[in-house]
């Protein structure tokens, strides 16, 4: 098990996007772009305004119901392939609920990393939370 060292948790605030990957109950795996923000053990994803289905909850949120499981890679690629890097952030997932504490922290965390985030009501709506119990990195991450 890594950690979310220094250099990890720089790393993270440099990019911009991450790759949440879930998996459901049958196995079959599930991976969208997303933007986050990190927390002291926990990475956070919103559940934002962005065009989305309505009829059903999102196939990540339904995933996360499910098996409680997901993973976050945040990559940096380059020409020069000796700066490539990423980390890869794995754990239990749960979705947080408006109004909560951790919502709130999370949501503002989300606010000050994303200028864009300003005009959406992201504390109407539950985030996802990545409880991070195993980190990967590798390459070049400075």
């Amino acid at each position: 098990m890594g950690e979310l060292t220094p250099k990890v948790r720089a790393f993270l605030a440099r990019q911009r996007v991450g790759h949440l990957a879930t998996v459901d109950r049958a196995g079959n795996p599930h991976v969208v772009p997303v933007c986050y923000a990190v927390g002291e053990r926990t990475l956070y994803i919103p559940i934002d305004e962005k065009p989305k289905r309505t009829d059903r909850p999102l196939k990540r949120v339904r995933n996360i119901l499910e098996t409680g499981r997901a993973a976050v890679v945040v990559d940096r690629y380059d020409e020069d392939w000796t700066r490539l890097g990423w980390v890869l952030l794995r754990g239990a997932a749960e979705l947080v609920h408006p109004g909560s504490p951790e919502q709130r922290e999370a949501i503002a965390l989300l606010w000050q990393r994303y200028p864009q985030y300003a005009t959406m009501t992201l504390e109407t709506r539950p985030v996802i939370a990545l409880r991070i119990e195993r980190v990967t990195a590798w390459g070049f991450l400075d």
